[in-house]
């Protein structure tokens, strides 16, 4: 079973920049499709950007343009660099992982953007 730890979050000012990193353990990340995404207070998860292994990306679109997500197949590693950070973007980060039939959540990491 794959293990993911997130890690990157923090307080940021508007219009700052963080970059999140999921770190996986299992020999075979380069197969599979790797996602984040985020859950503020009172509302539903959603999906913020994907990456196949084939690295083709999706991205949700209020974060088009700001967000970008990419992989490290050599570190069995997904990044998530986020710009000009809005209050919007406040929320618990999650990583998932996954490869028909399975899903593997990370334990999340809180992105909060305030003055």
């Amino acid at each position: 079973q794959v293990q993911l730890v997130e890690s990157g979050g923090g307080l940021v000012q508007p219009g700052g920049s963080l970059r999140l990193s999921c770190a996986a353990s299992t020999s075979i990340f380069s197969s599979y499709t790797m996602g984040w995404y985020r859950q503020a207070p009172g509302k539903q998860r959603e999906l913020v950007a994907s990456i196949t292994s084939g690295s083709t990306t999706n991205y949700a679109d209020s974060v088009k343009g700001r967000f970008t997500i990419s992989r490290d197949n050599a570190k069995n590693t997904v990044y998530l660099q986020m710009n000009n950070l809005e209050p919007e973007d406040t929320a618990v980060y999650y990583c998932r992982a996954d490869r028909w039939p399975h899903s593997v959540w990370g334990q999340g990491t809180q992105v909060t953007v305030s003055s």
